[in-house]
């Protein structure tokens, strides 16, 4: 099983990668936006998802052990396979993912490619609770469950202000983390508003 590969970027195509490692090229497929950032000869490290089925060995790339977090979370819903995850992580980073699932934001997650509403809703619904180390991996907090009311209120006052769920669950996140627990709507709305315009 093949688990991570160290080598030189020999190609790039749409939806795939070669790396050339000592010799031996590996065809590694990885999501747009890890593509857009490699060059040929650049050297390149990847964390590695290897499927093995009947006609085929896929080898799937990622850069980070967040976004491998991510695609593995991803590939447990059923609808989900492995191109349809990778085009989940070309429009959303795996910090993005965490919050639009703990956000139920099912409509971030239906602008990938071969995500329809209802495959959407379903993987927002089978990974809630479930992304905890992805977001914490890449350093953002989650939404807070602990004085939901005002996490709720919060999120829905930004939202009236024109947020994105995901953003405003995540800016709600961010003003819980400094304030603690027991802060007040108004200071929590605040604090939300003041960290998403830096």
């Amino acid at each position: 099983m093949i688990a991570r590969l160290k080598g030189l970027v020999d190609s790039v195509s749409a939806d795939s990668v070669i790396v050339d490692v000592n010799g031996v090229g590996y065809l590694v497929q990885a999501s747009t936006r890890m593509l857009a950032s490699l060059s040929v000869g650049q050297p390149v490290a990847l964390h590695i998802e290897t499927q093995v089925r009947e006609d085929a060995i896929t080898l799937f790339g990622c850069v980070s052990e967040s976004e491998l977090a991510a695609f593995r979370a991803l590939i447990t819903v059923q609808g989900v396979g492995g191109r349809v995850a990778l085009n989940i992580l070309s429009v959303l980073t795996p910090d993005q993912v965490a919050h639009a699932v703990a956000a139920g934001d099912s409509a971030s997650l239906a602008r990938a490619n071969g995500v329809g509403p209802k495959l959407a809703a379903r993987i927002a619904n089978e990974l809630k609770g479930k992304l905890g180390g992805v977001a914490m991996a890449t350093g953002a907090p989650l939404p807070v469950t602990a004085g939901a009311r005002v996490v709720e209120d919060a999120v829905s006052a930004l939202a009236a202000l024109g947020f994105r769920p995901m953003d405003a669950s995540r800016a709600v996140s961010e003003a819980l983390a400094e304030l603690g627990e027991g802060a007040a709507l108004n200071d929590v709305v605040r604090v939300a508003l003041k960290k998403s315009a830096r």
